[in-house]
């Protein structure tokens, strides 16, 4: 998806309205129009990146860095018990917008949001070479 077609930079761009919690050169930061919680927020790179692996290093770590600061005016806005941070990519993963974002998903106790897995048994032996593997990569 080219960066005209992409709703997210349509957004970051101010070509789509939206309820805008935040914004400066580098992101802007909305609610999220089909929230799982109340304070759902998408941070959204105004840069086109397709997922985290076109990301550089850099704008990374300011979404990292902003999303901190988010949590804590989350936190503080809606005394909310915890907060769930998550970034898809790839279809497999339920990624459904091709622009790289971070879901900051308000939780409360007892609230019917779910966000987990079932775990699955590990081998030592298969962790210490996928380790091992993974640091050659890295």
């Amino acid at each position: 998806m080219s960066n005209q077609e992409c709703i997210f930079c349509k957004i970051a761009n101010g070509e789509i309205p939206s309820s805008t919690v935040y914004e400066n050169s580098d992101f802007k930061v909305i609610l999220d129009i089909a929230p799982a919680a109340k304070g759902h927020c998408l941070i959204i790179p105004r840069e086109h990146f397709k997922d985290i692996y076109e990301i550089d290093a850099d704008t990374a770590g300011k979404l990292f860095s902003l999303a901190t600061e988010v949590a804590r005016a989350l936190k503080q806005e809606l005394q909310c018990d915890g907060l769930n941070i998550i970034q898809n990519n790839g279809a497999a993963a339920g990624q459904t917008v091709n622009h790289v974002h971070l879901h900051l998903i308000p939780r409360f106790e007892g609230d019917d949001v779910t966000v987990t897995w079932n775990p699955k048994e590990s081998n030592g032996q298969e962790l210490s070479e996928l380790a091992k593997a993974l640091r050659k990569r890295i």
